[in-house]
């Protein structure tokens, strides 16, 4: 029953995550995604099958929280004014596209829980779970975007930070092996000791502003 509720969370919002990065990338100037009919939100356009389908159903089995990636946008940096620093702006729309959708689940709760005597106790509970994992799923997705190693968001923004020799020499060692690192971590679990911490510091933060 829980993940009938979680896939399609999780779906929409790896969804909207690759759109974030498609539109903040169209207002930089760079129309790429948009020419090539991805800058939508029709999922169909945004399966991919190792991220949308392989990693969610191998983190069902080994018992790791549910989460995945949809297939990027295309993205070309040179299109935008300054492209190394615009690519990290890019990178990190969709992290916080994910935080903003957990900040709206954390205050809709707070507004049902103000108005509770307006619903069943029944309507309640399961507006709750719903809003819970949506919660939990998007801190959970921008925190694993967030891990400094390229492809992943926080790779794209540490480059965009560092100086220029040595944005060169991390993007091309993690350009070659970063997809490697990341698919040990998820492989071996060793990701969730990075992710938990982190995820279960700002979902704390939430339950306290519920309370």
């Amino acid at each position: 029953m829980e993940v009938i509720v979680f896939l399609p969370i999780l779906f929409f919002s790896i969804v909207l995550h690759e759109f974030a990065h498609g539109l903040a990338a169209y207002r930089l100037g760079d129309d790429t995604a948009y020419l090539s009919g991805r800058l939508t939100l029709n999922p169909l356009h945004h399966i991919d099958p190792i991220g949308t389908l392989a990693v969610p159903a191998l983190c069902w089995l080994i018992g790791m929280p549910l989460f995945g990636w949809a297939k990027p946008v295309p993205i070309n940096p040179m299109r935008m004014p300054s492209p190394r620093r615009d690519m990290g702006k890019v990178a990190f729309a969709g992290p916080a596209v994910n935080l903003l959708l957990a900040v709206v689940c954390v205050l809709v709760m707070k507004i049902l829980l103000v108005g509770q005597a307006f619903f069943s106790a029944r309507a309640l509970e399961q507006l709750f779970l719903f809003l819970q994992y949506g919660m939990f799923i998007n801190v959970f997705l921008a925190v694993f975007n967030l891990i400094p190693i390229p492809p992943l968001d926080g790779g794209r923004i540490v480059t965009a930070l560092l100086p220029l020799q040595a944005a060169l020499k991390y993007d091309g060692f993690f350009g070659r092996y970063g997809m490697y690192v990341v698919l040990a971590l998820i492989l071996t679990g060793a990701v969730k000791y990075i992710l938990l911490p982190p995820t279960m510091l700002v979902v704390g933060a939430f339950s306290k502003f519920l309370m």
